[in-house]
């Protein structure tokens, strides 16, 4: 299936990232078009918020008739330390 082995190399990130450091992921954007993610995640990068691009997170909510193709930015957030 098209697109399968970049799907699973991501959970794989995501998945190494929580064993790393504790913490949640924080929905930062959602948008319907395409353009304006990208514009969002280049502000991002150029205003220096995601260093790390493990940290960033993208979602694609695949649409059909009653409901369109949503986008969502999410920033993975560490807990810190002696927190619970």
């Amino acid at each position: 299936m098209p697109g399968q082995r970049k799907r699973k190399r991501s959970r794989e990130r995501a998945h190494r990232r929580a064993e790393d450091v504790p913490g949640r992921w924080e929905p930062l954007f959602s948008t319907q078009e395409h353009s304006e993610l990208k514009e969002y995640v280049r502000r991002l990068h150029a205003e220096g918020k995601v260093t790390d691009p493990t940290h960033l997170r993208i979602d694609m909510f695949c649409g059909r008739l009653v409901h369109p193709t949503t986008y969502r930015v999410s920033i993975y957030v560490p807990v810190p330390e002696g927190s619970a």
